[in-house]
């Protein structure tokens, strides 16, 4: 488990450092302590004041009972911490490392893995049995098979440990806001196109519910179908790299909107909604009184198919016949729970030139999603999912923070920009990078602005 955090100075528009990762023994007495030293270093060194906005570390602490003991020094008793400092903290259940933007690896806790060694369906599983370790299977959110523990009680101890940890920060409202890791990469949706299982972009990904326990989960719910679907196999799904069109299940007509691919993918993305469900609320009881929010990923390749695959296997029923996001959206609207949603940099122009048979609309899929949430009163902030320099990306994102001529003035609660790099560190770069920040805090504008 690991905290990462990003660090506003007086404004709501965050930029994200590296990640930085250190390595933590099994002895509890050192890991708070070893945490707040190295929230105290990245804080000294944010206290300069030519910094408009810094961000970012990641610690991994967890121990096997989700304690936290003996934190040492208090991060705002050193004299140089300023008094305007804002950490928005992400609790990340997952694995880092491996994915798109991931420089440093940080594994689950040695106690997890261990007992994932002798219980290897802890983990998300795709059809040939290949396990994932990015983060554990909402299958067990309910079995206790973690030392005598579920899946969300462990979530809870550690997320009510860190809120007693560092109570005074919360207090004293320098901790202003906790984003609850729901899946990989921090993401509500299923580990459905891993790298480390050799998925390449435009893949369609594959379905993750192939542990004995979400297995147990799905027959339990065909069982109240008088055994009208036991037994049966989802076929013709393909592999990670495959495309819709190839597929007998994603196709157009495909069996995906058949009776039985209507109840298996109803049943596949309640789980993820049980899921998020399940662990908001016990996010609420722990920083009760702190606003939380949760990451949705922006899966926009097939887009602009009828079936949606990539959405599908990632969790998200949102067929060309269904609003796989408006539940979802509902489901945070019940926990007061801001949405953090990715890609609202990129342009469809660019994903069809470089890659046109993605058949991807990420702008189409960003208004989909930002309305879904918006329809259902709930806050929306957002981050850009690919490195972002250009002017013509900047624009973009100041299009969809503050949409032009929205009669309801709807618009992104916050931004964070990633990352704070040698990258944006080029004259040209932090020049552009400058404007979009000022442009930011202005009014809305009009097409692309030069």
């Amino acid at each position: 488990m690991a905290v990462n955090i990003h660090f506003c100075l007086g404004a709501r528009n965050c930029a994200a450092l590296p990640i930085i990762s250190a390595t933590v023994d099994r002895v509890r007495r050192s890991t708070g302590k070893r945490c707040s030293c190295k929230l105290r270093s990245v804080l000294v060194k944010s206290s300069a004041p030519s910094r408009s906005a810094v961000g970012g570390s990641g610690e991994k602490f967890a121990e096997q009972d989700g304690s936290l003991h003996d934190s040492g020094a208090r991060l705002h008793q050193h004299p140089y911490v300023p008094v305007y400092v804002m950490l928005p903290v992400v609790m990340s259940f997952h694995e880092c490392g491996g994915n798109v933007g991931d420089d440093v690896h940080i594994p689950l806790p040695q106690w997890v893995i261990e007992i994932g060694t002798k219980n290897p369906d802890i983990f998300f599983t795709d059809k040939e049995g290949r396990r994932n370790q990015e983060c554990l299977t909402w299958g067990i959110d309910k079995e206790r098979v973690l030392s005598g523990r579920t899946g969300v009680e462990v979530y809870f101890d550690y997320m009510r440990s860190f809120r007693v940890e560092f109570e005074e920060f919360f207090r004293d409202g320098v901790i202003t806001e906790i984003e609850i890791g729901l899946g990989p990469c921090g993401e509500l949706r299923y580990p459905s196109y891993p790298a480390k299982h050799d998925w390449k972009y435009p893949g369609i990904g594959e379905f993750q519910c192939y542990d004995k326990y979400l297995m147990k989960s799905f027959e339990k719910t065909t069982e109240a179908r008088v055994n009208q679907f036991w037994g049966k196999q989802l076929e013709g799904v393909g592999s990670y790299n495959s495309k819709p069109h190839e597929t007998k299940f994603f196709c157009d007509g495909g069996a995906y909107d058949s009776y039985y691919g209507r109840f298996f993918l109803k049943w596949y993305s309640q789980v993820l909604i049980d899921h998020g469900d399940q662990v908001l609320a016990l996010a609420n009881l722990a920083f009760a009184g702190t606003p939380i929010a949760a990451k949705l990923s922006g899966i926009h390749w097939w887009y602009k198919t009828a079936s949606h695959a990539a959405e599908l296997t990632a969790g998200f029923y949102n067929s060309a016949n269904r609003d796989g996001y408006a539940p979802i959206a509902l489901m945070l609207k019940k926990h007061k729970t801001t949405l953090n949603f990715t890609c609202v940099e990129l342009r469809t122009l660019d994903q069809y030139e470089e890659f046109p048979e993605a058949l991807a609309d990420p702008e189409g899929l960003v208004w989909q999603v930002l309305n879904a949430a918006w329809d259902a009163g709930v806050h929306v902030a957002s981050e850009n999912a690919l490195p972002c320099y250009d002017r013509q990306g900047f624009n973009k994102i100041l299009q969809n923070a503050k949409p032009y001529g929205d009669p309801d003035k709807r618009h992104l609660s916050a931004f964070t920009y990633l990352r704070l790099s040698p990258n944006l560190m080029v004259e040209h770069n932090l020049m552009e990078f400058e404007r979009f920040v000022k442009q930011m805090h202005g009014e809305s504008i009009r097409g692309f602005v030069t």
